[in-house]
């Protein structure tokens, strides 16, 4: 028999990931769970513990994993983590979550369009956060403090996109490889991001691979 607090859980993930967090109120989640308000004021005292109550179901177990791995990798006697290495430690994790509860990544996805998901994950991913973060750092020190902030910054957003959304496969073609495989792809597209030299940024100058000059009109007979 399912308890009053998993009802309440599995409604709100549900609920949170088809309709976002600002425009679910808590008496849809109560009417979906078929509790009352003083159930979820019991169990989670706000709407906002319920939501990261729902998220940590699913990434506390991923956030383990992820911090066991990394011992590893770092308790290999004199071998600094590649960029790789450390991107899979802390992706791969995420895979198996997201194929047993494809409501979750998609739910991740819908903090990130509304703005919320990087409140949510600093109430709710450090230290885990900070340590593969310092790795990461080690694994490319010659990148400028600015550029691997960015690069940080963007690759949050990346991931997010990455596992909450879906590429349409070619005509007659599908992509089998479900989560593991989109992970693969994604270590490899951030590895080479995080690689890549130091930006290059001058005040009001566009680079010249960006900027275009404007395709000269044709005249009579030409």
């Amino acid at each position: 028999m399912i308890d009053t607090k998993q009802k309440i859980l599995d409604a709100a993930e549900r609920i949170f990931a088809d309709q976002g967090y600002g425009a679910v109120s808590l008496r849809q989640i109560i009417a979906d769970a078929e509790v009352n308000l003083a159930a979820i004021h019991y169990h989670f005292g706000s709407k906002q513990e319920l939501l990261d109550a729902v998220i940590m179901r699913r990434a506390g177990p991923v956030n383990r994993e992820r911090l066991a791995r990394l011992d590893r990798l770092e308790a290999r006697p004199g071998a600094q983590p590649a960029v790789e290495q450390v991107l899979e430690a802390f992706l791969m994790p995420m895979a198996e979550v997201a194929e047993n509860h494809p409501g979750f990544p998609k739910l991740m996805g819908r903090m990130q369009a509304e703005g919320i998901l990087t409140e949510v994950i600093a109430r709710n991913f450090q230290p885990m956060l900070g340590r593969f973060i310092g790795a990461m750092r080690k694994a490319v020190p010659d990148l400028p403090d600015s550029d691997f902030r960015w690069r940080v910054h963007f690759g949050q957003g990346c991931i997010a996109h990455a596992m909450s959304t879906e590429l349409p496969p070619p005509p007659g073609a599908g992509d089998i490889s479900g989560f593991p495989g989109r992970i693969q792809r994604l270590i490899a597209f951030l590895s080479g991001a995080f690689r890549a030299p130091a930006a290059v940024v001058r005040k009001g100058v566009v680079s010249k691979s960006v900027a275009r000059k404007p395709a000269k009109k044709l005249g009579k007979g030409k």
